[in-house]
């Protein structure tokens, strides 16, 4: 007897949706599993994981915050899968975004007025998108991979950043601290609810609900679906597959970089030795998680930030490691990757013909 998939005719509707929540309930399983390993009680960990974050106004404010820059990333990550191309290094795009948009207010640290913001906002999606469009490049001009290239770049940004903040823009009054010198003024996004959470977070609904409208009622999306599930039938319509590689990176870049100095204005108020804790990673597991959807990234977006913020708590509480969210984040990407293969696919147990003989045989 062995197990095999079979392909199934038709794409499976019931699992398509189905497969986030398996995949969730896995992730706690397994979560339950590793804090029993350890020696931790898996009932007030896990309350202190998925719950305890949500029991309070200022943890609720935070998680949003933690969210903003997720989503906003994830959803320029979506239209680039959605196209089947594969921008791995949206973390360093979101670099090169933070590195752009506050040269402004650094470099001319006393600039002040109602244009200060805008400039350093566009400085910023400039930003991501230059960086974006080096792996582009590099697909359409010589076939190099998006996902090699695109990935390779975030550490060239990781390395620039540092330097940056270290040398040439450390702050001359910080103490030797490797930071730049704070923004203020009109050089920090306004906050908008509660204590915390500003402007970004109107953006992220904002390019939500622009992404979702492009993918389905506009020629552009239309594209975008079909070159990406049907590169064949994009072809013979006329869609040129490298314009819409240009295209994805430029939009994904854009956004991340549009993340970065939200970061760098909102949140920190400073350009740091590191912009984001892995923001353009952990939205990769967000696009997935909410099926490529804007819509439904919003909420993946919460869900991942959830992670955050229990991974603080049980370090905090606990006294667990700060790499326990990585490992949350990891089973939470390994399960969807792995419940989304019975989209396509069905489970059938099979009967070997060695074990059928056999049987003959005995009979």
């Amino acid at each position: 007897m062995r197990i095999e998939l079979v392909r199934r005719p038709n794409r499976s509707r019931a699992m398509a949706v189905l497969s986030p929540l398996v995949a969730i309930a896995l992730t706690v399983i397994a979560g339950f599993v590793i804090f029993t390993a350890v020696g931790v009680d898996p009932f007030r960990a896990l309350y202190i994981y998925f719950i305890e974050p949500l029991t309070a106004m200022w943890s609720v404010e935070a998680l949003i915050v933690k969210a903003v820059p997720i989503v906003i990333i994830a959803v320029g990550l979506s239209l680039c899968f959605y196209s089947n191309t594969w921008n791995i290094g949206a973390e360093g795009q979101l670099v090169a975004g933070a590195v752009a948009g506050s040269a402004l207010p650094i470099l001319f640290p006393d600039i002040q007025g109602p244009y200060v913001m805008p400039l350093m906002l566009i400085l910023g999606i400039a930003g991501g998108m230059a960086y974006g469009a080096i792996p582009a490049f590099l697909k359409t001009r010589f076939g190099a991979n998006e996902i090699l290239t695109s990935l390779m770049l975030v550490y060239v940004a990781q390395l620039m950043v540092d330097w940056l903040a270290r040398g040439p823009w450390r702050n001359p009054a910080g103490h030797n601290f490797p930071d730049s010198r704070p923004l203020d003024g009109d050089q920090i996004l306004p906050v908008v609810f509660g204590d915390s959470v500003r402007l970004n977070a109107v953006f992220a609904i904002v390019i939500a609900v622009i992404a979702w409208f492009v993918l389905r009622r506009t020629i552009t999306g239309f594209q975008i679906t079909v070159l990406g599930q049907a590169p064949r039938a994009g072809a013979f319509a006329g869609f040129s597959h490298k314009k819409m590689v240009v295209l994805a990176f430029l939009i994904s870049g854009g956004l991340a970089g549009l993340a970065g100095i939200c970061e760098v204005a909102g949140p920190t108020g400073m350009l740091r030795t590191s912009v984001s804790p892995g923001y353009g990673f952990t939205a990769i597991i967000v696009a997935f998680l909410g099926r490529l959807n804007p819509i439904g990234i919003i909420f993946a977006g919460l869900l991942l930030a959830l992670s955050y913020m229990g991974g603080e708590g049980v370090q905090i509480e606990l006294g667990m490691s700060d790499q326990i969210t990585r490992v949350f984040q990891g089973m939470l990407l390994f399960f969807v990757l792995a419940c989304d293969t019975f989209i396509f696919y069905r489970v059938r147990i099979a009967r070997t013909p060695a074990a059928g003989a056999a049987r003959t045989e005995g009979a």
